[in-house]
């Protein structure tokens, strides 16, 4: 069987391909180059493929050098308009909206999967892998996502949306393995360019640099007022509510008030229309917490439940399941949770498990607490 993995540059893709030629497949590899700095990079002044905030193109050259050491073949293709337009477009929409996207999810569903897969067709491969911590199992009659053997890595969470078909086409080599072993791996190989490299943090397009400073080049700067929720005071001064996020105690510039006591803020709520950012002291917590919320954009694996089912969900990325009442209205899905959760973000992911299995996801759209809207 002839297999096209998608060849990052990093340690985890170059393991896997190796697995996948020591289980007998006929593997070769594949580069997406997915972000133009020169194009898409302005923000930077005009950055050469040598600025280490901008790693794409030595990312490439890693690849190849992994490809040599295994022998095997590599393809380099090219999906800048289809992750602008499909991935970075819905991610500024996104914020503009003053919400928390994942881009990362959707990279996997119109990139990976999709462009990449259709990629992989073209040149005659009968599957596509991924260097992703996720297993593949099939539950009566259909094939699922589940959680990883490693469940520090486990990226069961960035596949939601993945469909059956496209969760079909793919193969994944570090399903029951955890990362310690893929570096011993690496290293028994010599894979001298990724055997040691970090891993790759935060969002793909963006790289370490830092994310404000990002946002401001598509969102510029509109200072307005910080006010505490609970007295209607104003406190300071932000640059700008979309550079914030919900729960955030750092960077506010709020500390030190004349005749307050010490204690941290944080931010609870933010109203883009009127460029408010609303804060509160630390005890306050609960006004961080929802007990219900409304999901959209739902990909849903299997047969859809016909009433009420009690699931496990993530609402973030590491987060513990969270346990949950799963209803559909419709197109969206309500969730009740069994006890209230901090911090569910318009925007962000809700994840929906069985236990080990992945049932779906969305996009998290209304937040509730007692019945009561939180999210505006």
């Amino acid at each position: 069987m002839k297999v096209l993995i998608g060849l990052s540059g990093g340690v985890d893709s170059a393991v896997g391909a190796h697995l996948l030629k020591k289980q007998g497949y006929d593997v070769e590899g594949g580069f997406m180059r997915n972000w133009d700095a020169l194009t898409n990079g302005d923000y930077l002044g005009n950055p050469t493929v040598n600025d280490p905030q901008c790693p794409q193109e030595k990312d490439y050259w890693d690849a190849v050098k992994v490809a040599e050491k295994l022998g095997i073949k590599l393809h380099r293709s090219d999906f800048v308009k289809e992750y602008w337009d499909n991935v970075f477009t819905y991610f500024l929409n996104e914020y503009k909206k003053g919400r928390t996207p994942n881009p990362d999810v959707f990279c996997n569903k119109y990139i990976k999967f999709d462009s990449f897969k259709k990629f992989a067709e073209s040149l005659g491969f009968d599957k596509i892998a991924m260097g992703h911590y996720a297993r593949k199992e099939t539950y009566e009659g259909v094939e699922y996502i589940y959680k990883a053997h490693d469940k520090n890595k486990d990226q069961s969470y960035f596949l939601s949306q993945l469909n059956e078909e496209q969760i079909a086409s793919c193969l994944f080599p570090l399903s029951d393995i955890d990362k310690p072993e893929v570096r011993k791996i690496a290293h028994e190989l010599d894979l001298e360019s990724v055997m040691d490299k970090k891993d790759s943090t935060g969002v793909c397009f963006i790289g370490e640099r830092n994310f404000r400073a990002f946002l401001q080049n598509y969102f510029p700067a509109q200072k307005g007022k910080i006010v505490e929720g609970k007295t209607g005071r104003v406190l300071g001064e932000h640059i700008g509510v979309l550079y914030y996020t919900l729960g955030q105690r750092h960077g506010l510039g709020i500390g030190g008030i004349s005749g307050e006591e010490g204690g941290a803020w944080f931010v609870y709520k933010k109203d883009v229309k009127k460029n408010i950012l609303y804060v509160a002291k630390a005890g306050d917590e609960e006004l961080l917490y929802s007990d219900s919320c409304y999901v959209d954009g739902i990909n849903w694996v299997g047969p859809k439940p016909t009433g009420p089912i009690e699931v496990g969900v993530k609402f973030r990325y590491r987060q513990p399941d969270q346990f949950c009442t799963l209803t559909f209205e419709g197109e969206r899905v309500r969730l009740d949770y069994h006890a209230p959760v901090k911090a569910v973000t318009p925007g962000q992911i809700a994840v929906f498990y069985d236990g080990e299995r992945m049932l779906g996801g969305g996009i998290i759209e209304e937040t509730y607490y007692k019945g009561k809207r939180t999210d505006i």
